[in-house]
Formats: C-alpha cells, sequence, structure tokens
C-alpha cells in the first residue's frame, strides 16, 4: 500500500510541475513582442524613411 502511495505521490508532483508552462508562457510573450514590433516598423517605416530623405535633400 505504501508503494502505491510513493507512485501516486511521485505523479501529482510531476502534473504540479509547471517548468514547462512558465517557458511556454515566456515564448509566447516573445512572439507577442516581435509582432507589435513588425507592425510598428510596418506603419511607421515609410514615414522614417520619408524623413531620412527629406534631412538628407536639405543636407545636399
Amino acid at each position: 500500500m505504501l508503494t502505491l502511495w510513493i507512485a501516486a505521490q511521485k505523479q501529482w508532483a510531476t502534473l504540479r510541475d509547471d517548468r514547462g508552462a512558465s517557458m511556454v508562457e515566456y515564448a509566447l510573450l516573445v512572439v507577442l513582442i516581435a509582432i507589435v514590433a513588425l507592425v510598428a516598423v510596418k506603419f511607421a517605416g515609410g514615414q522614417v524613411s520619408k524623413t531620412f530623405s527629406d534631412i538628407g535633400s536639405a543636407l545636399s
């Protein structure tokens, strides 16, 4: 009976281990930040390019 109890406790400890879940959460957070950065570059990229072109034209 004791070995059955110990085996059940080990299985329960394995199920409670959330280290992998934390890693997945951090990976999802990194992906979300990357998507936001790409969208920001997509929308602001044209304006930044135009601004640098205007500055370059003014300096030459």
